[in-house]
């Protein structure tokens, strides 16, 4: 994930969105403890199995296409992107899907969220992706906030000229 990581990086150099001082970077193997208590909190329709859970961190981590970015503060972990690229024929080429994202509940609406999307369109920018979108139930208000628009039952966020 080129491009990515260091504080100010990925927030016009300032390193501070909306009053969080934290920093967002690509997931490591050594993160896979706080990714996995992250996993564990987020609203899905399964249940979490860290055995599964096990399998699929280093897969993910070397899997062509796919972006785990972490949103960290000092030594804490706060929430995760799990994104993919991927092939399409209806824009006539590659997009960005957002498969998960969660802030750990006492850290929502500090702007972490909004920290973790512009990344992760930024990789996907530099994937070459015409847009990113996402499925969502509960959280369309954060997507349109973000600038995502309803676009079928999925949001969708135009990235640029191609």
């Amino acid at each position: 994930m080129a491009g990515l990581g260091g504080k100010g990086d990925h927030m016009g150099g300032s390193g501070i969105v909306a009053g969080w001082h934290g920093e967002i970077r690509p997931a490591e193997a050594t993160d896979a403890d706080a990714v996995a208590a992250l996993a564990a909190e987020l609203a899905q329709s399964f249940a979490f199995r860290m055995e599964s859970f096990r399998l699929s961190y280093p897969a993910l981590l070397a899997a062509d296409g796919a972006c785990l970015l972490l949103a960290v503060n000092g030594l804490e972990s706060v929430g995760y992107l799990l994104g993919f690229r991927h092939l399409t024929f209806y824009a006539n080429g590659p997009v960005g899907w957002v498969e998960e994202i969660v802030v750990r509940g006492e850290d929502r609406g500090r702007g972490i969220g909004a920290a973790l999307m512009s990344t992760f369109e930024r990789w996907a920018a530099d994937e070459g992706c015409a847009l990113v979108a996402l499925a969502t139930r509960r959280a369309g208000p954060f997507y349109r906030s973000v600038g995502y628009e309803e676009s079928a039952t999925y949001f969708r966020k135009v990235l640029g000229a191609t």
